[in-house]
């Protein structure tokens, strides 16, 4: 089969591959807990709910505007004045079929073929994948020390003169790591000396632990003309824990947020209505729900944490927001997608592996589940790899012996 070039550089993403193999295996009834999902378990906001049911009523579910519709883009406005103190219009704006459309037509927007884009690592899985779709390179960038902490020496000594845009992700998924404003404020001065865009993938910068604050990328923006090169990605997914409805935006410039929408109207045209007037009503109702989640990702990791920690061993690094930690298991395997299928064939314990964000030897383990399935899976974890655990283990009637080394 003829297949293009395109098609056959791209894999496939690891974290939805996961989401089926776990919904696979609780069809079939097996005890799955699934320690790799990027999705709450909270419900959506009341509010959200009954503005789309209130417009479902009507019978009047229709096309959209390409770039979002206007309730959408007015809810976006204030959003952006409220937590970036930044004041934009309608056409600085688009709403997408989530955060990661909003992204994916926001490098289709800017960058040509042979282009490069850069990126720290860790770093989210869909980001090598999404620049290679624009036929562009993707570059990672590690901090010299091994950290999750780049500094500004460690992007500068990667950028080309083929370097288009450089996307930031904090707080950072696999790692949950924020970034201090000082290196923000590093990047952004750096973006507008080298005229290069700066993408803020700002999707987790509200569920944020142990008193810190979000941080605006346009504090220490000196061009804040129609000639900014930063573009915002944010969304309803992670926040307010609507992942399934699948609406995103962008905040940029009118040229490439007209670009953007000329692209989108191709491909998809606007979001779902339906979807959009639940967005609006998650972002304009009450707020009480991200602080909910909020603080119970935090006491959730703080869980975490002490399991792990206990776990000898394993290398932990507490995260400073989102709901993953990304952990050093290398002490008993340095492939990460041995160790992680291993889990999954022993103890039904689902985690993605290190490799598919640019760090071997580690396991992306989620935190946005229940107590229960944190505290049940790392012990489950603890029992198939420290050999110093007892020889059985029982989930649920069922009783395992370890007969592996």
């Amino acid at each position: 089969m003829s297949l293009s070039q395109i098609a056959r550089s791209i894999k496939s993403s690891p974290t939805l591959a996961l989401n089926e193999k776990a919904a696979i295996l609780r069809e079939k009834g097996d005890p799955v807990i699934h320690l790799g999902g990027g999705e709450p378990k909270s419900k959506a906001p009341m509010d959200a709910i009954l503005a789309a049911s209130a417009h479902l009523n009507t019978g009047e579910v229709r096309y959209a505007p390409a770039d979002g519709i206007p309730a959408l883009k007015q809810a976006i406005i204030r959003y952006t004045e409220e937590y970036y103190n930044r004041k934009v219009s309608p056409k600085n704006v688009i709403a997408s079929g989530g955060a990661k459309q909003a992204l994916m037509v926001a490098l289709q927007a800017i960058v040509n073929p042979q282009e490069e884009v850069l990126y720290p690592s860790p770093f989210w899985v869909s980001y090598p994948e999404m620049i290679k779709l624009c036929q562009g390179i993707p570059v990672c960038a590690p901090a010299e020390d091994g950290s999750f902490y780049p500094t500004i020496e460690d992007i500068e000594q990667r950028v080309s003169s083929y370097t288009k845009a450089i996307i930031i992700n904090s707080p950072n998924n696999p790692s949950g790591a924020m970034y201090s404003e000082e290196f923000i404020a590093n990047i952004v001065e750096y973006c507008e000396k080298k005229d290069i865009y700066l993408i803020m993938d700002d999707i987790y910068h509200r569920l944020i632990f142990d008193g810190k604050k979000p941080i605006n990328c346009f504090d220490y923006a000196k061009d804040k003309s129609e000639n900014s090169k930063i573009i915002v990605i944010n969304g309803v997914s992670k926040q307010y824990a609507m992942t399934g409805f699948r609406i995103g935006w962008a905040v940029g410039n009118k040229k490439v947020i007209e670009a953007m929408t000329n692209i989108q109207g191709h491909q998809t045209s606007g979001p779902s209505v339906l979807l959009q007037k639940a967005a609006v009503g998650a972002l304009n109702g009450i707020q009480s729900s991200v602080e909910s989640l909020r603080v119970t990702l935090e006491n959730n990791r703080n869980i975490l944490m002490d399991r792990l920690n206990a776990f000898e061993g394993v290398k932990t690094y507490k995260p400073d927001g989102t709901f993953y930690t990304f952990a050093d298991f290398s002490h008993y395997e340095k492939s990460s997608m041995k160790l992680s299928n291993l889990l999954i064939d022993k103890v039904q314990v689902l985690t993605v592996p290190g490799v598919e964000f640019g760090m071997e030897g580690f396991l992306r383990i989620s935190f946005c589940g229940t107590i229960k399935d944190i505290t049940e899976g790392i012990d489950r974890m603890k029992w198939a790899l420290d050999l110093n655990s007892p020889n059985e283990l029982y989930i649920g009637d069922r009783k395992l012996v370890r007969d592996w080394a």
